[in-house]
């Protein structure tokens, strides 16, 4: 497929290396501002460019210890909800998407604007007027009925991505995402990982705890990132996470992250229980992010130490569970879809308690996402 090399607007190049080179970051902001200004759409998609892109994460671990040895009120849960409502902003943005659909089975969500360059691909995309997708624009779009095999729309989709290229879809991996109504399903195609908020796709993930028991006190292993990580460079991450790719398990892709970013043989990978999963759903402009995350936790041997095999983290320090929370609660150092995970371990293993004020709206906001 040829490229038009003026597909991308000069307007639209502008803007996003403005965007991309913002100094916001949502520790930056006082909570109050960030939650007024979830509403607006310009301010979400600089704030999610500036965290993902921009180290807004220069601490050390000593800054970490400082706060997690801080006191805090273990009653108070609004910290937690804080972060759980970063990674579920823009609802009220849903009616500027439309349904994509394959097969007749809803797979993703399109921005009106995204669509606007699809439309230029019109041997790969259709688009209908139509209203039975349930959608609020009344329209959805599909891929041309001649591509009628897994393969030939992901090649065909590929292309498109690498037309539109680094300037409107950037991070580009070669890593592929597979395309479902539902998880578990045969795939109707391969998709960028990038490219899959665009789409609006379902995107798995696994992100595993790993902690040790001490003398009766329970222990987490946490990850710096590295800090020329493409995103999130610098921030703390969970002893083990990753994506779910095309062709693999959740369970083969946990031993994988294992021993590639904490060198965790799969004698003791092995061991890791699935406990459930957390959703979310994030809309950033163009982006519509509707993840799942598998989770699982490991419990590891005293003396083992991680080490890190792929380049990706930095550093990895053994944090009490509580000293974890609390880091959780009264900063923003944590990757933003890790603080879901470790909110689950926190109510699993009974550090959040029935008691406290807001225990069920936390718990069931864990999967406000669409879990299937």
């Amino acid at each position: 497929m040829a490229c038009n090399p003026h597909t991308l607007s000069l307007r639209f190049r502008s803007s996003f290396f403005s965007l991309y080179n913002s100094p916001l970051s949502p520790r930056s902001l006082p909570n109050t501002l960030l939650r007024s200004s979830l509403s607006s759409q310009s301010l979400n998609s600089t704030i999610h460019r500036s965290i993902a892109t921009v180290s807004a994460s220069k601490f050390t671990w000593d800054d970490v210890f400082n706060i997690a040895r801080s006191r805090n009120d273990s009653s108070d849960l609004r910290g937690f909800f804080d972060k759980i409502e970063i990674c579920n902003r823009g609802s009220e943005k849903r009616n500027e998407f439309i349904s994509f659909v394959i097969e007749d089975q809803m797979v993703g969500y399109v921005h009106n604007g995204f669509a606007e360059y699809l439309r230029r691909f019109q041997n790969v995309f259709i688009f209908f007027q139509n209203n039975s997708y349930g959608n609020h624009a009344d329209n959805h779009v599909t891929l041309h009925p001649n591509l009628e095999t897994p393969e030939e729309r992901t090649r065909a989709v590929a292309d498109v991505v690498k037309c539109l290229g680094e300037e409107l879809i950037p991070g580009i991996r070669n890593e592929l995402y597979p395309v479902t109504s539902s998880f578990g399903i045969p795939a109707f195609f391969s998709l960028e990982r990038a490219a899959a908020p665009y789409f609006g796709i379902k995107a798995y993930g696994v992100h595993m705890n790993g902690y040790v028991e001490r003398a009766g006190k329970k222990y987490l292993w946490i990850g710096k990132r590295s800090e020329v990580k493409p995103t999130y460079p610098g921030m703390l991450d969970h002893l083990v996470a990753g994506g779910l790719p095309h062709g693999i398990s959740c369970g083969e892709n946990l031993v994988k992250e294992c021993e590639e970013e904490a060198g965790i043989p799969s004698s003791i990978s092995n061991g890791a229980i699935p406990v459930g999963a957390v959703s979310y759903m994030d809309i950033d402009g163009y982006r519509y992010k509707r993840d799942v995350l598998f989770c699982y936790d490991l419990r590891l041997p005293e003396g083992f130490i991680p080490k890190n095999q792929d380049g990706e983290v930095e550093s990895f320090k053994l944090i009490p569970v509580s000293d974890a929370a609390n880091v959780i609660q009264k900063t923003q150092f944590f990757k933003p879809n890790c603080n879901l995970v470790i909110i689950d371990f926190l109510f699993r293993h009974g550090f959040i308690r029935p008691e406290e004020f807001g225990y069920l709206k936390l718990l069931q906001s864990l999967r406000s996402g669409d879990c299937s």
